[in-house]
């Protein structure tokens, strides 16, 4: 059955994500962090890296690791450095806990709505960022719907899922001008560490046979398999 309009979906998805497995959220979280922080730097530089632009101000000069607790665990990031002056991201000094709120946020978004150029700007102001341009945050949108891409059609063959969960959520969207009700099909799985994992997301017209065979059709063809209840 299918859970009620009034549910927000990405909140119910963004609840999966952050009681699933710790490794999947630490490497989602990581790598919008490290993507947020090259644009930032870039902005700082007034170009991109390895850029020729009269524009430049400053230059790239490695990295320096930090590691940022989080309630999925402790990250590995590595901050740009700067030829000239230092750089340091202030969400991670002023505002930790709401930074990673809003990069566990935009990982639930994004998985169910797909990145845009207007949510990476949400996510940036939230953080407190705006010296970002509209192309910075466009290659951070491409960036990070690659990433996301990527976790959506990861193998499921090296886990092993004893339990699963599937239910649809209906949401409302936008269609050729008209609000047409969908149904995002959820999986969620029990890992062999007792994780929960959301193992995949598929949207279909109407929520009947050959949506549901489809979806399963998609998760096996992943690898899933062993799966007792």
């Amino acid at each position: 059955m299918a859970v009620s309009e009034s549910v927000n979906p990405v909140d119910l998805l963004r609840e999966q994500i952050e009681g699933a497995s710790p490794d999947v959220l630490q490497a989602m979280v990581k790598a919008f962090a490290q993507a947020l922080m090259s644009a930032e730097a870039d902005a700082i530089c007034g170009a991109g890296w390895g850029q020729r632009s009269e524009e430049r101000v400053n230059s790239r000069n490695g990295y320096r690791a930090r590691e940022w607790d989080t309630r999925a665990g402790t990250i590995d990031l590595a901050i740009p450095k700067l030829r000239q002056g230092s750089y340091f991201p202030d969400w991670l000094l002023t505002h930790r806990r709401r930074a990673e709120q809003a990069l566990v946020s935009v990982v639930a978004t994004s998985y169910l709505l797909g990145v845009s150029t207007r949510r990476v700007e949400k996510l940036v102001e939230q953080l407190g960022i705006r010296q970002l341009s509209k192309s910075q945050v466009s290659e951070m949108a491409a960036h990070l719907d690659a990433q996301v891409e990527a976790f959506r059609n990861r193998p499921l063959d090296s886990g092993h899922y004893t339990f699963v969960w599937m239910d649809a959520l209906t949401m409302k969207v936008r269609e050729a001008g008209r609000t047409v009700n969908v149904h995002a099909l959820i999986a969620v799985g029990v890992n062999a560490d007792g994780q929960r994992e959301v193992l995949g997301l598929d949207v279909a017209s109407d929520e009947d046979g050959a949506g549901w065979l489809a979806f399963l059709r998609s998760l096996t063809a992943r690898g899933l398999a062993g799966v007792r209840l």
